[in-house]
């Protein structure tokens, strides 16, 4: 299970974090009204994707000892003024790899725990106390 605590006082757009033991700042960039103190929400969002992309084939490798030596991850979230949305993720892999390999991990980033979830949906539950 995750869970996060977000506190807001009354300077535009600064949020206290609090997710897994950390703390972070999240912000609205000043173009927004915010402050730029830290990441927007949907920075977070392409962050959380990208993260878990690069965990997931970090973990993936290691068990099947391949020579990976570095992934980056590039997520870059796009809304458009009709609201619809879509990712484009972009993987970078350093490392001796096989053509085989190198495919393999593409296959297993679009398993991802976050991938599978933002696909598939989430109901949001909201209590108001």
């Amino acid at each position: 299970m995750a869970e996060a605590t977000a506190d807001i006082g009354a300077i535009n757009y600064i949020v206290s974090l609090k997710a897994g033991g950390h703390s972070l700042t999240a912000d609205e960039p000043a173009a927004r009204g915010g402050k730029d103190a830290g990441p927007a929400p949907y920075d977070l969002l392409a962050g959380s994707l990208a993260a878990c992309t690069a965990i997931t084939l970090r973990m993936y490798a290691e068990r099947k000892q391949w020579p990976l030596e570095s992934a980056q991850v590039e997520v870059r979230f796009k809304r458009t003024p009709d609201k619809s949305a879509s990712i484009d993720r972009v993987l970078r892999l350093k490392g001796a790899l096989t053509d085989e390999q190198r495919s393999r991990l593409a296959d297993i980033a679009e398993r991802t725990p976050v991938t599978l979830t933002l696909r598939s949906g989430i109901e949001i539950r909201t209590t108001l106390k």
